[in-house]
């Protein structure tokens, strides 16, 4: 379901840059942690998967990330890099209980740059290996979630990504996929 929706992603941005969706390009095996650069070829292509991180109590509770998971499958059937940009800097409580408004309030300061130096290292290394810090064209950063209920969790995490990749001197258009909305 998810790949379907990347599909019709990719078919908007193509349409809005005038580019036909028939046209092929080619992909180039981009793994987690083996990043390669796919070109701006004929059909558009997001450069990078970023998974909407979960708080330390919730992992515990279920054991693994779900966005964590769905940007794996996506990651390798698409062969897009996926990098766990960001961190959560505290738990927020389950949303579903919440108001719109609880909701919005909630996510302020939700998300971080992950602090891990290993990571920043490999987005630095990505960004200047694939020449995107001089490119003029901006990083296309897909976040991917399991559930869009306001949009606040989606909206606070393109806010940091964003302050990341202008304090590394590039910058980036920010979509999202989500599995589910409510």
């Amino acid at each position: 379901m998810l790949d379907r929706a990347y599909t019709v992603l990719q078919a908007e941005r193509g349409q809005l840059r005038g580019e036909g969706s028939r046209q092929i390009h080619s992909k180039l095996p981009a793994i987690k942690g083996k990043f390669k650069r796919i070109g701006r070829a004929s059909l558009w292509q997001a450069d990078l998967l970023v998974p909407v991180p979960v708080s330390d109590a919730r992992l515990a509770e279920r054991g693994f990330n779900q966005a964590e998971r769905l940007a794996d499958i996506l990651s390798r059937h698409r062969r897009i890099p996926q990098l766990p940009l960001l961190v959560r800097t505290h738990h927020t409580g389950k949303q579903s209980f919440k108001s719109r408004a609880e909701r919005l309030a909630d996510m302020k300061h939700a998300f971080a740059a992950n602090p891990d130096l290993a990571i920043r290292a490999e987005f630095v290394y990505w960004l200047e290996s694939a020449g995107l810090q001089t490119q003029s064209q901006p990083l296309q950063i897909i976040i991917i979630d399991d559930i869009y209920t306001t949009g606040s969790t989606i909206r606070a995490c393109a806010e940091t990504i964003h302050e990341l990749a202008g304090s590394l001197g590039c910058t980036a258009e920010i979509y999202s996929l989500t599995w589910a909305r409510s």
